[in-house]
């Protein structure tokens, strides 16, 4: 089959060369088809998503991205204990974070804007660790802020100069998943909350915090799925990117 030609509605070539040819970026695998044209078109390269992928097949994969990409880095998240030990063993220049169960391949870009990352508590570290990588892997700065659940309010009031610099918030959180409300109410920065699998029997698994943050009566709260902190950081590096599309002394 010939490849595909992406045309305008007047007939001519689409949005420039390196979109006319769908196929020339696709990396056939056979197990996976990988998608090396989307950093053209989105300014985020493809992630690995670790989960229920072999240990061989992430390495390859994360290679592959690499080669595609060698001038920044690729991600990959989700990964098990053997997946992580395969890619340490395998490749050398990849950088792990145990906490975030992920790995990165390849220099980290400059940073653009400020994405601040607001936890409940201690228990929803990994999910927020997520969303840390992967806003800084996807181009924006990253601040944290640890610990600051409604259980203890005064806590997250002593933060409200950290929140008001962000140019987007990422707020985590399990049990009731009130900390969004809290933080949206404090603040007029974007803000996408993230609910977490942390809680006792009746949270469900997380979905009374999901409810929780889509029932906000704090305007200006988007919400991603349960523990998907990889979401949130794209989400969040993309506002603050935008928010900061140059910087004092760049040149158009």
């Amino acid at each position: 089959m010939a490849p595909t030609l992406v045309t305008s509605p007047a007939g001519h070539a689409g949005a420039g060369d390196r979109f006319a040819r769908v196929s020339d970026h696709i990396d056939d695998l056979g197990y996976a088809r990988l998608d090396t044209g989307r950093a053209a078109r989105t300014g985020d390269p493809e992630v690995v998503y670790g989960a229920g992928k072999t240990p061989a097949q992430v390495v390859e994969i994360l290679t592959r991205l690499h080669a595609a990409h060698p001038d920044r880095a690729v991600l990959a998240t989700r990964l098990s204990a053997a997946s992580r030990e395969a890619v340490l063993a395998q490749l050398p220049d990849a950088v792990l974070d145990e906490v975030a169960g992920a790995a990165t391949l390849g220099p980290l870009p400059p940073s653009r804007g400020l994405v601040t990352i607001v936890s409940a508590g201690t228990s929803d570290a990994p999910v927020a660790a997520e969303a840390a990588l992967t806003a800084r892997v996807y181009g924006a700065g990253v601040h944290r802020v640890n610990d600051v659940g409604v259980a203890g309010l005064h806590r997250v009031l002593a933060a409200r100069d950290d929140l008001a610099r962000a140019d987007c918030l990422v707020v985590v959180a399990g049990m009731e998943g009130a900390l969004p409300s809290v933080v949206g109410g404090l603040t007029g920065v974007p803000l996408v909350a993230v609910p977490t699998s942390v809680g006792y029997g009746a949270s469900f698994g997380g979905l009374a915090a999901l409810l929780g943050m889509l029932n906000s009566c704090a305007p200006g709260v988007t919400v991603v799925n349960i523990d998907n902190g990889y979401g949130a950081g794209v989400f969040a590096a993309r506002v603050a990117r935008n928010a900061r599309p140059h910087e004092p002394g760049d040149r158009e």
